[in-house]
């Protein structure tokens, strides 16, 4: 069994690596391998490799930068995504694809499920957006997950963020009024496994035709203010006799951004659950988990 993943040095396309390792033949690919703004060579490559399960994993991920970035943002998270998906469907391939909370305008008060209506308030909103309906467009074997907040030992992501800068400034003002679930990368892999297992077992089958949609995060919700206390607290501690930042919080109106970001984007896992039997732990106890591991970085 031959398994691409793209994305290689990204947090989640990392831990897949590892987690799909007992499943088969793994290709990862990073940008030097797979230019994904290059059409001919996406092409090319999926065709060379002949995989039987494609985990897209590369994107996009600059929420701000994509403001003034449109074209390269588009090219990348919804053009690129439909010619894997096109050569994904003459292979017979199944495409797992990934797709983020930001698709939503966040309106809501209690957490969306995957039938609610995406409006993305921001170009990388609407970029990942058109990344789902090019996929769906292909009309191949596709699987496309949401997921949000996440965060691991490998790359940059909003905890390395904040242990950094917690050693290094006195004080820290952090949002309080934008509320989501902090997502551990490795036990996301890790249900993503299962996932492939049941579905590369199923080889020949219809699932995944239409390309449905599922939330996969952590359970429970917190702000971002709440999930930077929960940090801070970790490495207080592990080394109290060092100084850290007071942490201080603030609305999304005291920090302006160029990307818009919704104030409410917890996502439901229940759909995951029902169809695959797989949940993820809550978010606070995943992030125990993750910090026992991590050492205060």
């Amino acid at each position: 069994m031959k398994i691409l993943i793209t994305g290689k040095d990204g947090q989640l396309g990392w831990e897949l690596q590892r987690s799909l390792a007992g499943l088969g033949d793994i290709v990862a690919t990073g940008r030097q391998e797979l230019d994904l703004s290059d059409p001919a060579g996406i092409r090319q490559l999926v065709r060379s490799i002949r995989p039987d399960v494609v985990l897209n994993t590369a994107a996009y991920n600059a929420v701000d930068r994509a403001e003034s970035e449109h074209d390269i943002a588009f090219k990348v998270n919804a053009v690129a995504p439909g010619l894997l998906a096109e050569e994904c469907r003459d292979l017979g391939a199944l495409l797992i694809h990934f797709s983020t909370d930001y698709v939503f305008d966040g309106r809501k008060i209690t957490p969306y499920s995957e039938e609610d209506e995406p409006a993305p308030l921001s170009v990388y909103g609407r970029s990942k957006l058109a990344r789902e309906q090019t996929v769906r467009a292909a009309k191949g074997r596709a699987l496309i997950f949401r997921t949000a907040w996440s965060y691991s030992d490998h790359g940059d992501n909003f905890v390395g963020t904040m242990r950094r800068l917690a050693r290094q400034k006195s004080e820290l003002s952090v949002v309080d009024d934008q509320s989501g679930t902090p997502t551990w990368v490795k036990p996301l892999s890790q249900a993503l496994e299962k996932i492939c297992a049941r579905a590369l077992s199923r080889q020949g089958s219809t699932m995944g035709e239409g390309a449905p949609v599922y939330h996969a995060t952590c359970s429970g919700e917190t702000t971002r203010y709440g999930f930077a206390r929960a940090i801070l607290d970790d490495l207080a501690s592990k080394a109290p006799e060092e100084p850290i930042s007071r942490l201080i919080p603030i609305s999304s109106a005291d920090y302006p951004a160029p990307a818009r970001r919704p104030k409410y984007s917890v996502l439901s896992n229940a759909k995951l659950e029902r169809d695959f039997g797989v949940r993820l732990p809550e978010w606070r106890s995943a992030f125990a988990h993750f910090a026992q591991g991590s050492g205060a970085r």
